[in-house]
Protein backbone atom coordinates (compact mmCIF):
# COMPACT_ATOMS: atom_id res chain seq x y z
CA UNK A 1 0.00 0.00 0.00
CA UNK A 2 2.97 2.28 0.74
CA UNK A 3 3.72 2.07 -3.07
CA UNK A 4 0.30 2.84 -4.07
CA UNK A 5 0.24 5.48 -1.64
CA UNK A 6 3.54 7.10 -3.05
CA UNK A 7 2.27 6.85 -7.01
CA UNK A 8 -1.11 8.80 -6.08
CA UNK A 9 0.91 11.50 -4.42
CA UNK A 10 3.68 11.71 -6.99
CA UNK A 11 0.49 11.48 -9.64
CA UNK A 12 -0.81 14.87 -8.61
CA UNK A 13 2.28 16.75 -8.79
CA UNK A 14 2.98 15.39 -12.71
CA UNK A 15 -0.76 16.41 -13.44
CA UNK A 16 0.17 20.16 -11.92
CA UNK A 17 3.29 20.16 -13.97
CA UNK A 18 1.99 19.86 -17.28
CA UNK A 19 -0.23 22.97 -17.12
CA UNK A 20 2.68 25.01 -16.38
CA UNK A 21 5.00 22.99 -19.12
CA UNK A 22 1.57 23.77 -21.42
CA UNK A 23 1.57 27.86 -20.38
CA UNK A 24 4.99 28.08 -21.06
CA UNK A 25 4.94 26.49 -24.62
CA UNK A 26 2.01 28.69 -25.15
CA UNK A 27 3.93 31.86 -24.40
CA UNK A 28 6.82 30.85 -26.36
CA UNK A 29 4.65 29.99 -29.35
CA UNK A 30 3.17 33.36 -29.19
CA UNK A 31 6.24 35.32 -28.82
CA UNK A 32 8.11 33.53 -31.90
CA UNK A 33 4.73 34.34 -33.71
CA UNK A 34 4.82 37.99 -32.83
CA UNK A 35 8.50 38.03 -33.35
CA UNK A 36 8.33 36.22 -37.09
CA UNK A 37 5.02 38.48 -38.04
CA UNK A 38 7.02 41.47 -37.31
CA UNK A 39 10.40 40.25 -39.42
CA UNK A 40 8.15 39.59 -42.23
CA UNK A 41 5.86 42.94 -41.76
CA UNK A 42 9.29 44.89 -41.75
CA UNK A 43 10.56 43.19 -44.61
CA UNK A 44 7.53 43.65 -46.54
CA UNK A 45 7.57 46.86 -46.19
CA UNK A 46 10.91 47.95 -46.15
CA UNK A 47 12.23 49.20 -49.27
CA UNK A 48 14.56 46.63 -50.72
CA UNK A 49 18.10 47.18 -51.60
CA UNK A 50 17.51 46.61 -55.17
CA UNK A 51 15.03 49.24 -55.83
CA UNK A 52 16.62 51.78 -53.65
CA UNK A 53 19.95 51.61 -55.89
CA UNK A 54 18.38 51.74 -58.45
CA UNK A 55 16.75 54.75 -57.64
CA UNK A 56 19.74 56.31 -56.68
CA UNK A 57 21.44 56.66 -59.94
CA UNK A 58 18.12 56.77 -61.82
CA UNK A 59 15.57 60.44 -62.64
CA UNK A 60 12.50 60.66 -60.54
CA UNK A 61 9.59 59.23 -62.03
CA UNK A 62 7.41 61.21 -64.11
CA UNK A 63 4.87 63.58 -62.85
CA UNK A 64 1.03 63.54 -64.58
CA UNK A 65 1.37 63.33 -68.32
CA UNK A 66 0.54 66.42 -70.59
CA UNK A 67 -3.03 66.69 -71.78
CA UNK A 68 -3.33 64.79 -75.25
CA UNK A 69 -4.01 67.68 -77.80
CA UNK A 70 -5.71 66.55 -81.21
CA UNK A 71 -5.63 67.62 -84.55
CA UNK A 72 -8.75 66.77 -86.91
CA UNK A 73 -8.15 66.40 -90.96
CA UNK A 74 -10.92 68.08 -91.80
CA UNK A 75 -12.64 67.16 -94.50
CA UNK A 76 -12.95 63.42 -94.14
CA UNK A 77 -10.30 61.81 -96.44
CA UNK A 78 -12.78 60.33 -99.64
CA UNK A 79 -10.75 58.24 -102.25
CA UNK A 80 -10.67 54.87 -104.49
CA UNK A 81 -9.01 52.31 -104.35
CA UNK A 82 -8.23 48.83 -106.36
CA UNK A 83 -8.99 45.55 -105.67
CA UNK A 84 -11.16 42.90 -106.89
CA UNK A 85 -14.59 44.03 -108.68
CA UNK A 86 -15.99 47.07 -108.70
CA UNK A 87 -14.22 50.35 -107.81
CA UNK A 88 -14.13 51.26 -104.22
CA UNK A 89 -14.55 54.17 -102.00
CA UNK A 90 -12.99 54.97 -98.62
CA UNK A 91 -14.28 57.39 -96.56
CA UNK A 92 -12.24 58.56 -92.91
CA UNK A 93 -11.86 60.45 -91.17
CA UNK A 94 -8.41 61.18 -89.11
CA UNK A 95 -7.38 62.82 -85.73
CA UNK A 96 -3.93 62.92 -84.75
CA UNK A 97 -2.80 62.68 -80.91
CA UNK A 98 0.33 64.70 -79.20
CA UNK A 99 0.81 66.05 -75.85
CA UNK A 100 3.33 68.73 -77.19
CA UNK A 101 1.95 71.45 -78.82
CA UNK A 102 5.37 72.97 -81.11
CA UNK A 103 4.38 69.44 -82.63
CA UNK A 104 1.13 70.43 -82.97
CA UNK A 105 1.55 73.67 -84.88
CA UNK A 106 3.64 71.42 -87.32
CA UNK A 107 0.79 69.33 -88.17
CA UNK A 108 -1.22 72.26 -88.21
CA UNK A 109 1.11 74.02 -90.45
CA UNK A 110 2.24 70.96 -92.59
CA UNK A 111 -1.21 69.12 -93.52
CA UNK A 112 -1.30 69.56 -97.10
CA UNK A 113 1.87 67.66 -97.20
CA UNK A 114 0.68 65.16 -94.33
CA UNK A 115 -2.77 65.07 -96.81
CA UNK A 116 -1.00 64.12 -99.68
CA UNK A 117 0.76 61.56 -98.36
CA UNK A 118 -2.22 60.18 -96.63
CA UNK A 119 -4.20 60.16 -99.88
CA UNK A 120 -1.50 58.29 -101.68
CA UNK A 121 -1.60 55.75 -98.64
CA UNK A 122 -5.42 55.05 -98.63
CA UNK A 123 -5.77 54.90 -102.17
CA UNK A 124 -3.20 52.44 -102.57
CA UNK A 125 -4.71 49.80 -100.28
CA UNK A 126 -6.59 46.48 -100.97
CA UNK A 127 -10.66 46.49 -100.38
CA UNK A 128 -10.71 42.67 -98.91
CA UNK A 129 -7.54 43.63 -96.59
CA UNK A 130 -9.52 46.72 -95.13
CA UNK A 131 -12.74 44.55 -94.09
CA UNK A 132 -10.83 42.96 -91.12
CA UNK A 133 -10.37 44.84 -88.27
CA UNK A 134 -6.34 43.61 -88.50
CA UNK A 135 -6.24 45.42 -92.17
CA UNK A 136 -7.85 48.68 -90.36
CA UNK A 137 -5.62 48.00 -87.67
CA UNK A 138 -2.43 47.66 -89.97
CA UNK A 139 -4.15 50.69 -92.11
CA UNK A 140 -3.94 53.01 -88.94
CA UNK A 141 0.18 52.26 -88.11
CA UNK A 142 0.96 53.35 -91.52
CA UNK A 143 -1.45 56.18 -91.27
CA UNK A 144 0.67 57.11 -87.71
CA UNK A 145 4.24 56.22 -89.54
CA UNK A 146 3.07 58.89 -92.52
CA UNK A 147 2.07 61.62 -90.14
CA UNK A 148 5.09 60.98 -87.94
CA UNK A 149 7.45 61.41 -91.46
CA UNK A 150 6.29 64.37 -92.96
CA UNK A 151 6.62 65.80 -89.24
CA UNK A 152 10.50 64.45 -89.25
CA UNK A 153 11.16 66.03 -92.52
CA UNK A 154 9.45 69.39 -91.25
CA UNK A 155 12.16 69.69 -88.49
CA UNK A 156 9.98 67.94 -85.27
CA UNK A 157 10.34 64.64 -83.79
CA UNK A 158 7.96 62.67 -85.30
CA UNK A 159 8.21 59.70 -82.37
CA UNK A 160 5.84 63.23 -80.50
CA UNK A 161 2.83 62.56 -82.48
CA UNK A 162 1.86 59.38 -80.36
CA UNK A 163 -1.15 57.93 -82.16
CA UNK A 164 -3.81 58.03 -84.80
CA UNK A 165 -7.54 57.61 -84.82
CA UNK A 166 -9.82 56.93 -87.42
CA UNK A 167 -12.97 58.31 -86.05
CA UNK A 168 -14.99 57.41 -89.18
CA UNK A 169 -14.46 54.77 -91.83
CA UNK A 170 -16.66 53.62 -94.38
CA UNK A 171 -16.21 51.64 -97.53
CA UNK A 172 -18.82 51.82 -100.69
Amino acid sequence: MATEAAKLEAAPKAESDTPKKKGKLLYIVIALLLVGGGVGGWLAFKPSAAVAAAGAGAEKPAGPRSPALYYKFDPAFVVNFGGEGNARYLQVMVEAMTRDAPVLELIKNNEPAVRNDLVLLFSSQDSATLLSPAGKEKLRAATLEAVRKVIGAEGGDGKLVESVYFTSFVIQ
